[in-house]
């Protein structure tokens, strides 16, 4: 499985030995605001754990746990992902997802992460294109994608929640 490294990080696939730092992540509001509305129990995070191991499993790519690289410190995920959402329009193309974890934001470490993600799978996928969804309240991700490259195309409900659809083209080598 790939590892991903940039200036300040380490992107693993993720892993059983993460599971007590998702569950903080995961139980965290602030964090949640956005994706879930809520916070998670140990079984949802657990749930989650095991859907990502098998990702990596069934497509070769999935989610990368984020850790600092001089620290060890885990800083969230960031990942190409095939979750098969039951919405309108369906992903037609790899979801890119991000999340860093609220100590974390505001440092450059969610934009780093996710370019190093982008660069693989501009350079690993076929589709010429990725897209990722938003909720249009959270700003800091709608400006975050708008920095590498993603532009609006459709809104869609997504269980029971309004959000913005976003695409990328694949980056030109050279």
């Amino acid at each position: 499985m790939t590892v991903l490294t940039t200036a300040r990080l380490t992107l693993t696939p993720v892993a059983v030995s993460d599971l007590d730092d998702l569950i903080a992540l995961w139980a965290d509001a602030d964090f949640t605001r956005h994706i879930m509305g809520r916070g998670l129990s140990e079984e949802e995070v657990w749930f989650r754990l095991l859907r990502d191991l098998g990702h990596w499993q069934a497509k070769g790519y999935g989610n990368w746990s984020i850790r600092e690289t001089d620290t060890g410190a885990y800083v969230g995920s960031v990942g190409v992902l095939d979750y098969r959402r039951e919405m309108t329009p369906a992903f037609d193309a790899p979801e890119l997802g991000w999340g860093v974890a609220p100590a974390f934001q505001g440092q450059g470490l969610a934009l780093e992460a996710l370019q190093a993600a982008l660069a693989w799978a501009d350079a690993h996928r076929p589709e010429g294109r990725t897209a990722c969804m938003i909720s249009p309240d959270n700003t800091p991700s709608v400006r975050l994608a708008g920095r590498v490259g993603y532009r609006p195309y459709a809104e869609a409900d997504y269980k029971g929640s309004l959000v913005t659809l976003y695409q990328r083209p694949r980056a030109q080598a050279g």
